[in-house]
């Protein structure tokens, strides 16, 4: 029997002890100003979402079919590997996605941690939460309202690589013929979304 079973069973301790043990540990490191981000994954009807938060605000949502662990490491190498489960750091936006989903919420109000995109596709990711709910606007509106009228397939690129999704809603750009045109986390998500607002 190898070390680490001796230790485990002359110390049992339940999965409730684990995770209490595990929050605390990520509340220490995030008082102590030693996390780089603290994440945690939200159940939705769209999936699994995981949500990551850094001390400047959301700095990731990630749909299940993005493999949460590639996310993670991605965020290790990007924002910095002192990432732990906190449900301290994540409380707000895991409450303000149940209030969306659940039908009361029409805008998120949580800070957001941008860093992880620059230049045009910034200024796309920023026009965004001005497309009202239950609206949509074309990727040539979007292309307009961002400076640069001709770059309609570069929003289509910005929205496919936008780090925050439905709390940032890329789902609410549509191509010029209505049809509902790319989404991260698949088109039936991506009709939901727009179902769930009134505007499909």
């Amino acid at each position: 029997m190898n070390t680490h079973a001796q230790l485990r069973d002359a110390f049992p301790v339940d999965d409730h002890d684990l995770a209490a043990l595990r929050d605390r540990l990520a509340a220490d490191a995030d008082t102590s100003g030693l996390l780089d981000a603290g994440y945690r994954i939200v159940d939705s009807p769209v999936g699994a979402l995981l949500v990551a938060v850094t001390d400047l605000g959301v700095v990731r949502v990630a749909f299940d079919s993005e493999d949460h662990d590639a996310v993670l490491d991605d965020l290790g190498r990007t924002v910095g590997s002192r990432l732990l489960r906190s449900e301290r750091r994540t409380d707000a936006v895991a409450r303000q996605l149940g209030e969306y989903f659940g039908g009361h919420r029409r805008r998120f109000e949580v800070p957001l941690d941008l860093h992880l995109v620059s230049g045009f596709r910034r200024s796309v990711i920023a026009h965004l939460p001005d497309i009202a709910f239950g609206s949509t606007e074309t990727y040539a509106d979007v292309a307009r309202a961002a400076g640069s009228p001709a770059a309609v397939r570069a929003v289509g690129t910005a929205c496919g690589h936008n780090p925050v999704p439905i709390v940032v809603p890329c789902h609410r750009v549509v191509r010029s013929d209505g049809s509902l045109g790319g989404y991260l986390g698949g088109p039936e998500a991506k009709r939901f979304l727009l179902e769930l607002e009134g505007a499909a």
